[in-house]
């Protein structure tokens, strides 16, 4: 009686979370294409203001790579009615606090004010879509800019290229295979011409999302997003046709170097499918039964049991055409990455085979219900959410019902997924290496 009652207080308790959870939202669309989504939250007088470009590292061609990581930072410079370099200072002046990211395929821009500087936050992003000072000055400047980064986060970073080599080695034709921050060399050789086309075909209203969330009167925000943004000219549509994969059919081994290093890693990766793919979202959990957290199943037996390993992870990384589904190792000693792969190969194979037992099954839903539970706990993560669930997934409404899809994934597909996904035969071997320096 005990267990059933609290089983049924579980349940209610859950039942209570997701309707606390639920996040409204209204969308529409301006004549120029530009998608506007509102999610009124007025418990703190804080309003996030956000614009996603679907822009990434991937939309380039050849020879021109890391143009969308790139304007991350040049679309900071400044615009017609925005002097240069003042961007930051106009947005701490007022309170408020600002940044942007890129990842292969978008580009994220958001300020966070007090509700009573929207109107600023408004006008600044339609000013970044509309009137952007793209010059030679500003064009050297962030060149400059993006190579320090490249140097401090990975030339210079220990396994700081990680994800670089495994993009190199899944792919070959699709511009997954090159970095998101690109090669240097690109950014040096394009000229001040490139950059512009760049720009008006990508950072166009039709290519983008509004979202405004948080404290603001709906009608007065309305009538501010008709006025900043409705008259921006709508670009050319954006069409997108990369080359497909051929599907890998047999182990690829690789090795690479790294002079920051001085304990080699193994990386076994996978090529798998794109993010909004129901398969994807079954991968998200072999990764976290596999190593999330000390009980984990990599973890237990090979930091824990075996003392073969000082740090094990299993990763999906989603991306939209494709996803690399990877697992990295450091091994104890003199242990070898021969005997990491072992093991690794091992319990991935347990799960091709094998139902996962229904207690580690409850524990991963109570994980993926407390991420659910997190990423909208904030203004600015709905935010990121409402943007990235309509531009990537096609689907706003996944803000509410994402939950459902992890929720209905079961034992038997978490083990038919694997088996689908991450056979030896289908995986890239990667001995991570330190770079042995020369002799004097």
């Amino acid at each position: 009686m005990k267990k059933k009652l609290l089983t049924g207080t579980a349940l209610l308790f859950s039942c209570l979370i997701m309707t606390a959870q639920e996040v409204k939202y209204e969308e529409y669309d301006l004549e120029n294409g530009l998608h506007v989504i509102l999610h009124q939250d007025n418990s703190a007088p804080l309003v996030t203001t956000s614009v996603m470009y679907h822009v990434g590292g991937k939309d380039r061609s050849e020879g021109r790579t890391g143009f969308a990581h790139f304007f991350e930072h040049l679309l900071f410079e400044g615009t017609k009615n925005i002097e240069k370099g003042k961007w930051f200072e106009i947005v701490s002046s007022n309170g408020g606090k600002n940044n942007a990211n890129t990842s292969q395929d978008r580009t994220y821009y958001y300020e966070v004010f007090p509700s009573n500087n929207l109107k600023l936050g408004l006008w600044m992003e339609s000013e970044r879509m509309l009137h952007p000072v793209i010059n030679q000055d500003g064009v050297d400047t962030q060149n400059e800019v993006v190579k320090e980064e490249k140097r401090l986060r990975y030339d210079n970073s220990p396994y700081g290229k990680i994800l670089f080599t495994v993009g190199e080695n899944l792919f070959e034709k699709h511009p997954y295979k090159d970095p998101n921050i690109g090669y240097m060399k690109d950014l040096d050789a394009a000229s001040l011409e490139e950059f512009i086309a760049y720009k008006n075909k990508y950072y166009v209203p039709n290519n983008a999302v509004l979202v405004v969330a948080g404290d603001f009167d709906t009608d007065q925000t309305k009538k501010w997003i008709s006025e900043y943004f409705k008259d921006i000219p709508r670009g050319a549509d954006v069409t997108r046709n990369y080359p497909k994969e051929d599907p890998i059919t047999t182990e690829r081994k690789a090795k690479t170097y790294d002079a920051n290093i001085q304990i080699p890693a193994t990386i076994i990766a996978y090529r798998t499918p794109g993010f909004a793919d129901r398969d994807a979202y079954v991968l998200d959990m072999l990764s976290t039964y596999l190593s999330d957290g000390p009980t984990s199943k990599l973890y237990k037996k090979m930091v824990d049991d075996k003392k073969e390993a000082l740090q094990v992870g299993a990763f999906n990384i989603g991306q939209e055409d494709y996803g690399m589904y990877l697992v990295f190792a450091l091994p104890v000693g003199e242990t070898s990455l021969e005997t990491l792969n072992k093991s690794i190969e091992e319990e991935i194979e347990k799960v091709r085979t094998t139902l996962i037992s229904e207690k580690d099954y409850q524990k991963l839903q109570n994980k993926f219900e407390n991420r659910y539970v997190n990423s909208n706990s904030s203004i600015e993560g709905i935010a990121g959410s409402l943007a990235t669930n309509y531009m990537l997934y096609g689907d706003t409404s996944l803000i509410n019902k994402e939950i459902e899809i992890y929720r209905s994934i079961t034992r038997e597909e978490i083990m038919e997924i694997a088996n689908k996904y991450l056979k030896p035969n289908q995986r890239v071997q990667i001995d991570y290496l330190p770079e042995e320096k020369p002799a004097n």
